[in-house]
């Protein structure tokens, strides 16, 4: 599975510009949900009612607003099937899988750091 790299000025991929599309996308995928979904369709392809079981205390109105979102932005292909009632399902696109494996090095260092957090959180608190 190769990169691609697509064009766009450089001002569109500058973080730092308030008006750059980096920004804008930065901005939608560094949320909660996205990453939790991103994380929980993994190499697997889920149905909404599969995804909504794997992700605790989302909303079907927030896995819904996430999941357009992320197939806006190219991350997830929704198929729907044409059968009663309708099967639709979602699966990682090449570059949504790509930012899964950014999103796993998050959840590691989740892991790894989550104890120093805690003892921090605790004498920060008290």
């Amino acid at each position: 599975m190769g990169t691609k790299q697509f064009g766009g000025s450089p001002e569109d991929a500058d973080l730092r510009r308030a008006d750059s599309l980096a920004r804008e996308i930065f901005s939608d995928v560094a949320n909660k949900w996205a990453l939790l979904i991103i994380e929980a369709l993994g190499e697997r392809t889920l149905r909404f009612s599969e995804l909504r079981n794997e992700i605790e205390g989302i909303s079907h109105k927030m896995l819904t607003q996430n999941l357009r979102m992320l197939e806006r932005n190219g991350l997830v292909e929704r198929t729907v099937h044409p059968v009663v009632p309708p099967r639709v399902e979602y699966v990682l696109t090449e570059p949504g899988q790509a930012l899964r494996v950014t999103i796993d090095g998050l959840c590691d260092w989740t892991h790894r750091y989550l104890g120093h957090i805690e003892t921090s959180r605790h004498r920060f608190d008290a």
